[in-house]
């Protein structure tokens, strides 16, 4: 259906943007594209006629890092994220299993512990001691760390899915986390919705790198109606050769049926090259307080011996590298890497670096890809951990002055898949009422509304678009509840609260 919206507040996201019409203006939707933006269109033959009432219009937002099926599936486990100490968390579990017991056999999965603040360290006797106080002995329960990087087991647990009780980090780590997912069409539908969720903030797409084949997984789910994203299928190292014998390169478009043609592409390669801050094993140049009262200089996962040829493999066939970096050691190794293999892609994470490295991004054209919620989750760890370093920690501002383009997401479930928290964060450096961290590295909301976009309004341009009640660009304080009226992919709607349907 072609469109007419008419009294559009186009909100100016370039300082360099070709200049507005003064007030509101219409847009002409035409084939799934902006054809005409002008302060007064004609309505043409057969168009639909909307009027916006002179709501703000920004390009639909994009997460540049989610994990969309963990995201999915962490909507519905038990939250511990409030849990302050082994024995918080534990009661959490006994509440769980007393008010809704899971079938016999079944595991109970929660989500959100950070245990890197804790007085002590969690223990499979402390989950095994929460299922006996709620009658329940034999329930096996696991806990996953809010940073995705680690999982506690309790003993019954670690007997069913293989792996030692207690806490299990990094690699063994996420070789077990796909068997607590649910089954296939359980997770699909749980997908579904949490599409649906995205939608209604204004989000348009999503890259994501759930540890799965992505592009089997997002075949599948178009072609069973959920069409409310754009995705950017990442690829783990394990599926690269069969997207390589498919001769895809990153942005290619995937194949697909008319309802879904062109809203699934290749995404980059992604890599973990370190573990992270709250699981204790980011990979630094200094030392920092490690688990159980030692130091430690982090884990690196995949060394620069193996790193630079499976890059350069990629990058021989156009596939981007996505290069998940936390420590300021492991950054500047990434960067190597880049240097080394001619790879092009970003750096996931980027949340220490050497100062020398800052300007080493633009020089290599390595985007840094960052999620600004993760700055007022871990502050206190990061004080803890980091706080003879924390001045390098997140340098947003930094970079972007550098020329360094930066793309904004989530890291969802790490944080939620919420756009707005992440540019809220990002300019505000703050959440709570405290008092912001590190102002200094704050962007302005221009800059920071614009690394979360792929598009302009502006004719030729795809009509992936935000409606918003409210002036993006204005009172800093009301972004992270930015009031989303209404959300276009590819010239239809996916969401809207205009009242009567404008469909």
């Amino acid at each position: 259906m072609n469109l007419l919206l008419r009294g559009a507040r186009v909100v100016p996201l370039d300082d360099a943007a070709p200049t507005l019409p003064d007030g509101p203006v219409d847009l002409r939707v035409v084939d799934g594209r902006i054809r005409d933006v002008a302060p007064r269109l004609d309505r043409g033959p057969g168009e639909h006629e909307v009027d916006l009432g002179g709501r703000w219009v920004i390009p639909g937002l994009w997460d540049a890092h989610a994990h969309v099926g963990q995201w999915a599936t962490v909507r519905r486990r038990l939250d511990v994220s409030a849990a302050g100490s082994v024995a918080e968390a534990a009661a959490l579990v006994t509440a769980r299993l007393v008010a809704d017991p899971p079938e016999p056999g079944a595991l109970l999965v929660g989500y959100g512990y950070r245990d890197v603040l804790w007085a002590d360290a969690p223990t499979a006797e402390a989950l095994d001691e929460a299922a006996a106080r709620a009658g329940l002995p034999d329930t096996p329960v696991v806990l996953v760390c809010g940073d995705l990087h680690s999982g506690w087991f309790s003993t019954a647990a670690a007997r069913l899915v293989g792996v030692p009780s207690g806490v299990v980090r990094e690699d063994p780590w996420f070789a077990s986390m796909g068997r607590l997912d649910p089954d296939e069409a359980t997770l699909d539908a749980w997908v579904a919705d949490a599409a649906r969720a995205a939608a209604a903030r204004g989000v348009v797409g999503v890259v994501d790198y759930d540890l799965a084949d992505n592009l089997a997984s997002w075949q599948r789910r178009m072609s069973a109606g959920t069409r409310d994203l754009r995705i950017a299928a990442g690829v783990w190292r394990d599926h690269l050769d069969g997207v390589l014998a498919r001769e895809l390169a990153t942005g290619d478009v995937i194949a697909g049926e008319p309802e879904w043609h062109g809203l699934l592409t290749q995404g980059p390669l992604k890599v973990i090259s370190d573990g992270s801050l709250n699981t204790l094993t980011a990979y630094c140049h200094d030392p920092y307080p490690g688990p159980d009262g030692s130091t430690t200089s982090g884990v690196l996962n995949v060394p620069p011996a193996e790193l630079v040829p499976l890059m350069a493999k990629a990058a021989r066939n156009g596939v981007h590298a996505a290069i998940h970096a936390i420590g300021d050691k492991a950054n500047g190794l990434a960067l190597d890497a880049f240097a080394a293999s001619g790879a092009r892609g970003s750096i996931e994470h980027a949340q220490l670096l050497a100062w020398t490295d800052v300007p080493r991004f633009a020089e290599l054209g390595v985007a840094a890809s960052i999620q600004p919620e993760h700055v007022v989750d871990d502050r206190d760890a990061l004080d803890a951990a980091w706080g003879d370093r924390t001045d390098r920690c997140y340098p947003f501002r930094s970079l972007h002055e550098a020329g360094v383009r930066l793309m904004l997401g989530s890291d969802a479930p790490v944080a939620p898949l919420e756009p707005w928290f992440a540019i809220s964060v990002a300019v505000t450096r703050t959440r709570d009422g405290r008092e912001p961290w590190h102002p200094e590295q704050a962007l302005s909301a221009r800059v920071a509304l614009a690394s979360s976009v792929r598009s302009r309004v502006a004719a030729g341009q795809p009509a992936d678009l935000a409606v918003l009640d409210a002036d993006p660009l204005g009172d800093p304080g009301s972004l992270r509840a930015m009031p989303v009226a209404a959300t276009m992919l590819a010239g239809r709607w996916t969401y809207h609260s205009l009242g009567e349907s404008p469909l």
